[in-house]
């Protein structure tokens, strides 16, 4: 059986529909609400369950004891899962023989939590990956079955990142999976030292600091980027950000902006960035240098 919700968890569940073992069911959270017209609609994971004719189970609390019911009399072997999001009992834990396995997407022990990617990307590192663990009642903290590693690119956002990861750790999951079933994985318990953990981004989380240096500016931005999504304020009002491109330039203090007919610079701790694109509270996304023209911006203009 399957659990995972949004569409980062579709190719995992794709690449277990295309393998060796059978899905016998999938877990996801309830039909939730979306769009303009507020309309009530299965989850990315749910609709495509339902196209293959997979059996869905959406119960309103994952300790609702007919799914402990429905879980037990299913008696699946294995119950590999990918952003459910939402705590499982004791009781459901231990009802596959060879438990429950978990694909995350960081190099464990290294950010455990609901953000690892985009905290990944804002702390600066260098390297990512994924992991597939044990699924324990304690935060993220299972033994490991299985690892691998992704380089973090200059361009990549939290969104295109995990994209990335979403597809290889796929391939990682059905792997794992298949080692369990021939018999031939063990698993090995976390390392003590190196853990760190990756809360869930607020907005405020997403706001821009102008008086760090540019590689914080410009990784922040990223890994807010495409939600929470990155802001900061011109004269009160919120300005949304895209990424920005680092310069070499320092020639600019901390939040003063610059613009001419086709660049917008931003001042930061150590060098200027470039402004991409930016949206106006109230107004569509559009071009820096579009927008600092219509916002007719004086010298003394400060992003805060």
């Amino acid at each position: 059986m399957f659990a995972g919700t949004p569409e980062t968890a579709l190719p995992s569940l794709e690449a277990l529909i295309a393998s060796r073992h059978e899905v016998a069911a999938v877990l996801t959270r309830p039909d939730a609400r979306s769009g303009r017209g507020r309309t009530l609609a299965p989850s990315p994971v749910a609709e495509r369950a339902l196209e293959a004719g997979i059996e869905v189970l959406r119960p309103r609390r994952a300790d609702d004891p007919e799914l402990i019911d429905r879980l037990r009399e299913i008696g699946p072997d294995c119950c590999p899962i990918v952003a459910y999001g939402a705590l499982l009992r004791r009781e459901a834990l231990d009802v596959p023989d060879h438990g429950w396995v978990n694909l995350h997407f960081s190099v464990l022990p290294a950010w455990r939590g609901a953000a690892p990617v985009q905290r990944s990307i804002m702390a600066g590192d260098e390297v990512t990956g994924a992991t597939v663990f044990s699924l324990v009642e304690a935060l993220d903290a299972g033994p490991v079955l299985g690892t691998l590693t992704e380089r973090i690119r200059e361009d990549d956002t939290a969104g295109s990142l995990l994209e990335r990861l979403a597809h290889e750790g796929a391939r990682l999951l059905v792997d794992v999976l298949d080692h369990i079933e021939d018999g031939d994985i063990g698993a090995v318990a976390q390392p003590e030292d190196g853990v760190s953990y990756a809360d869930k981004l607020t907005t405020t989380d997403a706001r821009v600091d102008w008086t760090l240096p540019a590689f914080a500016v410009d990784r922040r931005i990223r890994g807010c980027t495409p939600a929470p999504g990155a802001w900061t304020e011109l004269d009160g009002l919120r300005l949304k950000l895209a990424p920005v491109q680092v310069t070499d330039d320092d020639t600019l203090a901390p939040g003063v902006v610059r613009a001419d007919k086709r660049v917008v610079r931003v001042g930061t701790a150590t060098t200027d960035v470039i402004l991409t694109e930016v949206q106006p509270h109230g107004k569509r996304q559009m071009a820096a240098a579009d927008w600092a023209r219509g916002a007719s911006l004086p010298e003394s203009a400060v992003l805060r």
